[in-house]
Formats: structure tokens, C-alpha cells, sequence
């Protein structure tokens, strides 16, 4: 979050808990970032860390803390997703 480095990448197996992003320069494990996800008109933004991560691939990134009405989005997306 200090470094201030903004990082456009796709995200894969959302969670309430995390997610996983792709790209060809993950953080280490361990840093905290700030993290915003778009889909359909909403947005989701939460602080988080990076708890695992693979060179040229991706890192997983564990939600720290998420504000509440981004909490409600989250949810409603993942609703959305058991209901397909």
C-alpha cells in the first residue's frame, strides 16, 4: 500500500474470506494491499494481504477488512453465484 503501485489484473475464486489474482508480477507474501474488484456496475474495495503467491502467475490475497457496504456486495455477488 506504500508503494502506491496500481496493478489492473483479473480475480478467480472469490470468496467471503479472499481471492485469487492474476498476474505476471505478484507482491511477496505478506504485503497488504488495497484491493478493488468491478463487476456489473458494482464495486467491492477491501484491504487484504497476500498469503500465497506463484512468479508469473498470481497471488492469493486473504480480506483483512472489508467496509460494510462493500460487505453487501460481495455477499450479493456470491448469492448470484449459487443461484446459476
Amino acid at each position: 500500500m506504500r508503494s502506491e503501485r496500481l496493478l489492473t489484473a483479473r480475480t478467480i475464486n472469490l470468496s467471503l474470506f479472499g481471492c485469487y489474482v492474476y498476474t505476471s508480477s505478484p507482491f511477496p507474501e505478506d504485503t497488504k494491499v488495497s484491493l478493488r474488484i468491478s463487476h456489473g456496475g458494482a464495486g467491492f474495495a477491501a484491504f487484504g494481504k497476500v498469503v500465497h503467491f506463484k512468479p508469473n502467475s498470481g497471488m492469493g490475497i486473504a480480506f483483512a477488512e472489508i467496509e460494510p457496504p462493500s460487505q453487501a456486495i460481495l455477499e450479493k455477488w456470491l448469492a448470484s453465484l449459487r443461484t446459476e
